[in-house]
This record gives C-alpha cells, structure tokens and sequence, in this order.
C-alpha cells in the first residue's frame, strides 16, 4: 500500500494516527503537535508565573513521567523560568510501589531535577499494606486517596512549592465529569474541570493539570516515540469499581468519536450550576491544620479509626450525607481511589 503523507507538511510518509484528532502524522510533528498543545495549555490559562517553584506528583507511570519530561523541556525551551521539583509518595506497598519507585529514581539522575520522596509511614504510622492487613481490601482505596491527596500537598509546602502538578489527561478529566454526572456530585462538577483548583487556605496548594487536553493514547505514544523509562503495573489492591465503570464507557465513546473526550470537558465547563446549590464551607482540621469542611479532616478521621479499631470510621456515612472536600484521587475533584492518579492500563 501507498506510504500516507505527514499531514504537518513536512514531506514525510506518516507512521502516527494522533487520537486527538485523527491526524496522521510522522513521528517529529507528533512530538512537535503534542509539546506546543501542552504549551498552548499553559500560556492560554496563565498557569505559572516566573520564578515559581513548582512540585510535579511523580508515581513512575506514564502520565507523571511524559509530565515531568514535558514540562523540563517546555520550561527550558519556552523559558517559563520555573524550578521543577519531582515529588513521590510511597505509600508502602510491596511489589507495586517499590518498583515504581525505582522508575522515578531513574527519572531523577536522566532529568537533572531533584526529588522528594514522602511515605504514608512517616506521615501517618501505618503503610498501605498494614492498612490492608487490618481492614482488608473493602475500602482502602478511600483511605489510599485521602491519605495520597493530603501526602502531596504536605510534601509540596514542605519543599516550599506554590504548585503541584499532576498528570492528569483528558480521559481522566472526562470519567471524571461522567462519575460526578452519574451520581449527581453538582459542586464537584463544577470545580472538576479547572485546569488550576484554587488555594483554600494554608493547607492546600493550588493543583494544576498541563496534560488537560493531552488523549491518553497520545501521552503512551509520546512516551513510546520519546523511548521515556515508566513502570506499567496496576496497584495490587482492587482500583475503584465505579471509575472502572467510567472509563469503560470513556473509551467506548472514544472509538465511536473521538471529539467525544473534549466534548465532555467541555460540557461541564460550560455548566452553570444555581446559586443555592451547597458548597461546602471549608474550614480548618482541628487536629493536623488541613483544610476540611468538618472539625476533623476525613484523613485524622480515618486514622483515628485505624488507631482505635474502628475501621469504619470515615468510611462508613452516619445517617446524613456529609459534604465530603478530602475525597481521594490524585486530584482534587477526584471521588474515588488513588490507583486513578496515574493509569497504566490503555487499551489500543
């Protein structure tokens, strides 16, 4: 069959279909398309000032790897003036985190940028596989998100950063706004498409997401053209059922039509949400200072329960729904398990 012509016009025969928007592309204006799209991104919204000090949450897959990478690159290229930090946690679990870890390690030493390494342990007294050991594995994808969340944002104020930055694409930005669509979430619908969550208050850093627009097939080709050291394994522990449920229909809507992952984005963008709508009202955690709309932040009360055998602590609800802000993910707007903050199964 007849070599198909690089639609960038540089006289190359195409070896890429880029799933964004259908493009065939070679492999340099695949490259080329998907840095200037990220960098498109963050001049459009403004996202970073000069001189900032930035974390990026490094677990060792695939989407924090193309982040990290990017953003060196994009930094030192665009002259953004910003100092990266790579920022991990381990959250203690043998046979998955370990060696992802290792991964991120590499990271390090191959991109010159320092790093941070914070563990569950050390934050909390218990690691992930203890936790597991003591309420077995209902449930600890909740206490995984919450206490990543609040691990990230402690480990970026400890290195004096004014953002962090997590890898999240445009599939996971579009199961997002379908979990929250589905279960009727209006105030977290609203917030989850920011490209840049806000600061509430001391304890919590504004998060940015510079992969936004990035289609996760073309973050694993970019990291496959680019030859990028990631590790590809699922957490060991069952990741969330209803996210599961989420992304199956993502990515179904996405073989139909693409477009259908920015159309979704978008949607919720545009969505204005009435007034009296409850949002809310966060305050301090009268324990550890973290933000929290109740007097104990759902991480202290997740560990209270653990400390006193009362596992059900903060998992199960008492009567009335409370307006939980603490819910896991890697990302603010994420309700559900932190084996989401960085996925490594994709199916082509």
């Amino acid at each position: 069959s007849m070599p198909i012509e690089c639609t960038g016009g540089c006289g190359q025969s195409a070896r890429i279909k880029r799933a964004k928007d259908s493009r065939p592309v070679c492999e340099n204006c695949f490259v080329a398309a998907f840095e200037q799209d990220v960098h498109d991104t963050i001049t459009s919204t403004n996202l970073f000032t000069r001189g900032e000090k930035v974390a990026l949450g490094a677990s060792g897959g695939k989407d924090s790897t193309v982040l990290a990478y990017v953003m060196k690159t994009l930094n030192e290229r665009f002259d953004y003036g910003l100092e990266l930090i790579l920022l991990s946690i381990d959250e203690g679990i043998k046979g998955y985190r370990d060696d992802s870890l290792q991964a991120v390690e590499r990271n390090k030493i191959e991109y010159a940028l320092p790093l941070m390494i914070l563990s569950y342990k050390e934050l909390y007294g218990w690691t992930m596989d203890e936790i597991v050991a003591k309420i077995g594995k209902k449930n600890n994808c909740t206490f995984c998100g919450v206490f990543r969340r609040q691990a990230l944002d402690r480990g970026a104020y400890r290195l004096g950063a004014s953002k962090l930055l997590t890898g999240h694409n445009a599939d996971d930005m579009a199961e997002t706004v379908l979990m929250n669509v589905l279960r009727g979430d209006i105030a977290r619908l609203e917030r989850c498409t920011a490209i840049c969550t806000a600061s509430g208050g001391e304890a919590q850093l504004p998060r940015a997401k510079p992969l936004k627009f990035c289609f996760e097939k073309d973050i694993v080709m970019y990291a496959r053209v680019k030859n990028l050291d990631y590790f590809y394994t699922e957490c060991i522990y069952a990741p969330n059922a209803y996210r599961q449920f989420a992304r199956t229909f993502v990515k179904r809507l996405e073989r139909t039509r693409p477009r259908a992952i920015l159309d979704l984005i978008r949607s919720a963008e545009n969505i204005s949400v009435k007034k009296d709508v409850a949002v809310p009202i966060l305050g301090l955690c009268t324990k550890c200072g973290y933000i929290s709309s109740q007097t104990l932040c759902k991480a202290c009360l997740l560990l209270e329960g653990l400390n006193t055998g009362d596992t059900t602590l903060g998992v199960k609800k008492k009567g009335t729904k409370i307006a939980e802000v603490s819910t896991g993910g890697g990302c603010s707007t994420n309700g559900g398990c932190a084996c989401d903050q960085d996925k490594q199964n994709v199916d082509f």
